[in-house]
């Protein structure tokens, strides 16, 4: 019984610690800025482009050290196993004969004295056997103008990758916009065909009880089930979309799969221009400036720009101080090494003037310079671009609309043509087959109407994007 009781709370820890290791799925319900505020906090891209920001501030600030003290400390000992010896020719024999010559001393004979051949080489030693060094290094750049231009150049890199974060931000909204749009055009989709499968219910069962009763053929019945049938396996098919649509609408907003999304915002909350709003964007002449890619590129021109004057301050010399400071010690016993000192320090100016380098830094500036007129042209492209862009966003946008309107009024003409097919039809004057045409004619219509409204809904996301107005 003990063994029993023992198993059961084991079994119940168990259960209940693999519990408490699952994700528990949340849940949200949120609007389309709501959605986008939650994507730029979670999205990889987002997340890795502000990364980017703070990997450039630090570059920022790795740069402004260079032109601060650079302290180096040193330490070195030395023991020689062998110490090394330098030989010196025999230059005090000589000296010495030279001496009793200059004298006019007599050898033991009575001869003058005279200078003997040299002898060998001596061999001498300066070299203690061990040997220590303590030293501190100290340098400052005095003038660099490489270094000045490279701490402007860090700053506007700063502001590269900081836009670079604002385009990857931009982008995200965008796809998330679109993604939340397609979701609730789907939902629209499954409310029509729904209300498609319920009139078109009715007429079945209509239709049977006609037939049961002799007044209509079993054809008329089989025609109107089929097209039941076929309608309700286009929702069917509709409702597995949309489940997918809701996984890319999390994806799109870094947000786990597995989480509930619902949304908050409905078709009718989303406006959409009339003409004459789309005209006054139109007039906006510099709205080129608000884009983030036209300011991309105006900032990989100014980086162009100095990288050509860094080339050039190549040209200027530079100029740099040294201080340095050493404690020295020698001793040809380990035990006495750091018994004296020998300290020495000084300090000193370094400056360096390019004079030739066989054309180099010339060439380099040429290169560089038209890299600069590249960029500058290639900027001036991207406006003409980004023109064209915006005048085919408004194109689109417009034509979008018009075919939204259009696609209304002939869905609800469809709806009448079948509500009045179905009363010639119910008072003998009509045949079955007006019927389905007109059943056909109003899914096409709510199909065409379905395509319409996410044109006319992601056209204006792109429109709201090639003007700028998206931040």
């Amino acid at each position: 019984m003990k063994r029993i009781l023992i198993l059961l709370i084991c079994l119940t820890g168990a259960s209940r610690g693999y519990s408490q290791t699952q994700p528990v799925a949340q849940s949200y319900a949120f609007s389309v800025q709501q959605a986008v505020d939650y994507a730029l906090s979670h999205k990889d891209s987002v997340v890795n482009a502000g990364l980017d920001v703070k990997s450039a501030e630090y570059k920022v600030k790795e740069t402004f050290g260079i032109g601060l003290p650079q302290i180096n400390g040193s330490a070195t000992f030395q023991d020689y196993l062998k110490i090394p010896t330098i030989l010196f020719p025999d230059f005090i024999t000589p000296s010495i004969y030279q001496v009793l010559i200059d004298k006019n001393i007599k050898d033991g004979a009575g001869n003058p004295i005279t200078q003997p051949t040299p002898g060998a080489p001596q061999p001498a030693s300066f070299t203690q056997k061990y040997n220590s060094n303590l030293g501190v290094t100290l340098n400052q750049i005095l003038f660099d103008g490489s270094y000045l231009v490279g701490l402007k150049a860090s700053k506007t890199y700063k502001e590269l990758s900081q836009r670079s974060l604002t385009r990857t931000k931009i982008e995200t909204g965008v796809s998330v916009t679109k993604a939340y749009y397609q979701v609730l055009v789907s939902n629209e989709q499954i409310r029509l065909l729904d209300a498609n499968l319920a009139q078109l219910k009715l007429q079945v069962d209509q239709t049977t009880a006609q037939n049961k009763q002799g007044f209509v053929e079993k054809i008329d019945v089989d025609r109107i089930k089929v097209q039941y049938n076929n309608l309700v396996t286009t929702r069917e098919n509709t409702i597995r979309l949309l489940v997918l649509n809701y996984q890319m609408l999390k994806f799109q907003m870094g947000m786990p799969i597995e989480y509930d999304l619902q949304l908050t915002d409905k078709l009718t909350d989303v406006m959409l221009q009339a003409n004459n709003d789309v005209a006054d964007i139109a007039n906006d002449t510099s709205f080129y400036r608000k884009r983030i890619e036209y300011n991309l590129s105006e900032t990989a021109v100014a980086l162009n720009k100095l990288d050509l004057k860094r080339k050039k301050a190549a040209y200027l010399p530079t100029l740099s101080a040294t201080l340095n400071s050493s404690i020295a010690y020698q001793s040809n016993s380990f035990n006495t090494l750091f018994n004296t000192s020998y300290p020495a320090t000084y300090v000193g100016l370094n400056l360096t003037v390019p004079i030739f380098n066989g054309f180099q830094r010339r060439y380099q500036v040429k290169q560089t310079a038209i890299a600069v007129q590249k960029s500058e042209i290639a900027l001036a492209s991207l406006k003409n671009a980004l023109s064209l862009q915006a005048s085919q966003a408004r194109i689109t946008y417009i034509n979008g609309l018009q075919s939204l309107n259009n696609q209304k009024e002939s869905r609800n003409l469809a709806e009448e043509v079948l509500r009045v097919s179905k009363i010639k039809y119910q008072q003998g004057v009509g045949s079955s087959i007006e019927v389905t045409q007109a059943q056909t004619a109003l899914e096409d219509a709510n199909n065409k109407y379905i395509q319409s409204l996410y044109d006319s809904l992601v056209s204006k996301v792109d429109l709201d994007k090639a003007y700028g107005r998206i931040q």
